[in-house]
C-alpha cells in the first residue's frame, strides 16, 4: 500500500525481472491478473495495483471531477515506487488510464500495453459514429436503469463486453463485488467519455506499443482498438483469437505470451538513461 496524501493506493508485488506495472480494469482489483501472472513463473517483477474506488485505492474523483488525470496520477505513483523505468500494461479501463499516463510523460516507461481500453472518442474523432453510438446507448441504458433502482444494472454493461450471458457465469463473490461498485464505474464511464483523442494526440506516444482486442468482442470495442493501434506511432496491433473483452481470465496464456514478446521487443530496443530522461522532462 502506498500513503499517499490525497489516500491509499494499491501496490502489490512479486518476481524478478523486467518490471512489468499491471493495470486492472473496472470493478476489480490487481488480483485479476493473477492468471497472467502465472504463466510468467516468476520471469518478471510484476507490480499490481487497483484503480480509483476498488480494492485498497481511495477514491478521489467527484461526480463534478471526473477527469482521468486522478487515475494517471495514482499509477505514476506506483510507478515511482516501482522504481522505474517500467512497462506499463493496462486491461479495459485500466488500459485507458495507462495510455493517459503515456500522454502525460511524467515517469519514464519502456512500453506499453493496451488490452482492449474503452475509448469511444477515437470513434467519433475518426467519424465512426455508428460503433461510438452503440457504447453511448449501452451506458446510457445501463446508468438509467441504475438510477431507477436496478441494483445488478451493470449485468446491461458487463454482457455488452462478454456478450450475453457473462455476467451470470462469474462466480457469486464477482458479480457482487460488480453490483456494490457500480457507483465507482458510473464514474469510470464518465473519465472515458471526458477523454478526448484526437489523432494529433495520439501520435505523440512514442513508446514501443502494443494493442489487443478480443476476435470475439463488441465491434465497437474492437474498432476503437484498431484505430488506436493505427494512430500510435510504433504501435503492433493484436487479436486474441477466441476470446472477448474479459480476456486476461478467459485467455490468461495467451495474453501472457502476447505480453512477454512486447516486453522482450522494447527491452531490445531500450533507450537510453537520457533520452528516458528527457521523455520526462515535459
Amino acid at each position: 500500500m502506498i500513503e499517499d496524501r490525497l489516500g491509499h493506493i494499491d501496490y502489490d508485488e512479486a518476481g524478478q525481472g523486467p518490471a512489468i506495472v499491471l493495470v486492472p480494469g473496472s470493478c476489480s482489483t490487481g488480483a485479476a491478473w493473477r492468471p497472467v501472472i502465472a504463466q510468467w513463473e516468476n520471469r518478471f517483477r510484476c507490480i499490481t495495483t487497483s484503480l480509483l474506488g476498488y480494492g485498497g485505492t481511495v477514491e478521489r474523483r467527484t461526480a463534478l471531477d471526473t477527469d482521468i488525470a486522478h487515475e494517471a496520477e495514482i499509477l505514476e505513483a506506483v510507478i515511482r515506487r516501482a522504481a522505474c523505468p517500467v512497462h506499463l500494461v493496462g486491461h479495459s479501463f485500466g488500459g485507458l488510464s495507462a495510455l493517459a499516463v503515456a500522454l502525460r510523460r511524467r515517469v519514464p516507461l519502456l512500453s506499453l500495453t493496451i488490452a482492449e481500453a474503452p475509448a469511444p472518442d477515437i470513434l467519433r474523432a475518426m467519424g465512426e459514429y455508428r460503433l461510438y453510438l452503440a457504447f453511448r446507448k449501452m451506458s446510457e441504458t445501463y446508468f438509467k436503469a441504475y438510477q431507477a433502482g436496478d441494483t445488478a444494472a451493470i449485468e446491461q454493461m458487463i454482457d455488452f463486453y462478454g456478450g450475453a450471458g457473462t455476467f451470470a457465469r462469474w462466480p457469486q463473490r464477482v458479480r457482487d463485488y460488480a453490483t456494490q461498485t457500480t457507483p465507482v464505474n458510473l464514474r469510470d464511464w464518465a473519465s472515458a467519455y471526458d477523454f478526448e483523442l484526437p489523432p494529433a494526440l495520439l501520435a505523440t506516444v512514442d513508446l514501443p506499443t502494443l494493442v489487443l482486442w478480443g476476435e470475439d468482442s463488441h465491434p465497437a470495442a474492437q474498432r476503437a482498438n484498431q484505430l488506436l493501434g493505427q494512430l500510435i506511432p510504433n504501435a503492433v496491433s493484436a487479436t486474441v483469437a477466441g476470446a472477448a473483452h474479459f480476456m486476461i481470465s478467459t485467455h490468461a496464456a495467451e495474453v501472457a505470451g502476447m505480453i512477454a514478446q512486447q516486453v522482450a521487443r522494447a527491452e531490445r530496443s531500450q533507450r537510453s538513461p537520457a533520452e528516458l530522461c528527457e521523455q520526462t522532462s515535459g
